[in-house]
């Protein structure tokens, strides 16, 4: 890296790059990674894991030459907040089930929010996160200070009532940007209906995209097959193609 950032020898979109102009490619490798995993070839999770570790090294080089701090400085500070925050595993504490364990993760990360002068439950969630990943984050905030639904049930009543507010908004009449706030609030809670749930909504969200996208892909095979044009088809030739597609997948199960 630090060849690449050479200022006479290096490449030069290398060292024209700054920690803002990369974030964006180390979004995108950290997505590449998850779909590798989801794919389950080790051969290619370690070439993403890879280039994600290569957008690390950038940013740490890119900090080092500003005498900020570099790659050894970011390996050790993970490494001093492991530790920090497992002292069942580095200490001698001890937890009686699992809540317990996280209450204190959570605590731990509290202090360390202190430290850096942030007092608020909700500060330091990044911007950039996936919009389900961000809701998820914060409720779990909110739920740290008491703010929280008694349970599943509660919740899914509280999602019937929020689409009936999209229902009414548009039978009114009412404009994108209403519908959206209130489709949000529609998203939002289920959100927080995964959550009690225990279901993890951006990865079971990812996997209902994969699997979306491999029926169409079977149901635009299926039509080809059979002389057909997927684009000239009715609705209801369409939904006998999905239909005849998500039956063999039963099948096959």
């Amino acid at each position: 890296m630090a060849r690449l950032r050479d200022p006479e020898e290096g490449c030069p979109w290398d060292r024209a790059q700054t920690p803002e102009t990369i974030v964006p490619y180390t979004l995108e490798e950290a997505y590449e990674v998850g779909e590798a995993i989801a794919a389950g070839d080790a051969e290619v999770i370690r070439g993403e894991l890879g280039d994600l570790l290569f957008q690390v090294v950038f940013q740490a080089r890119i900090a080092e030459e500003a005498g900020q701090f570099d790659f050894d400085d970011v390996a050790r500070a993970i490494g001093d907040k492991l530790w920090r925050r497992h002292p069942h595993v580095f200490g001698e504490a001890e937890f009686a089930d699992d809540h317990e364990r996280e209450a204190a993760w959570e605590s731990a990360k509290a202090e360390e929010r202190r430290e850096r002068e942030r007092h608020g439950a909700m500060d330091d969630i990044p911007l950039a996160m996936p919009a389900l990943a961000r809701a998820t984050k914060l409720q779990r905030r909110a739920r740290r200070v008491g703010f929280d639904w008694d349970g599943a049930a509660a919740v899914l009543a509280k999602i019937r009532e929020e689409i009936d507010e999209v229902q009414a908004e548009q039978e009114q009449g009412g404009g994108p940007e209403r519908l959206a706030d209130e489709v949000g609030d529609v998203l939002f809670t289920v959100v927080n209906w995964a959550r009690h749930l225990g279901v993890d909504p951006e990865t079971a969200l990812r996997g209902s995209n994969r699997k979306f996208e491999r029926r169409f892909r079977a149901l635009e095979r299926l039509a080809t097959e059979r002389g057909r044009d997927v684009g000239r088809l009715d609705p209801r030739a369409l939904d006998g193609l999905w239909n005849e597609v998500k039956e063999s997948e039963a099948g096959q199960r």
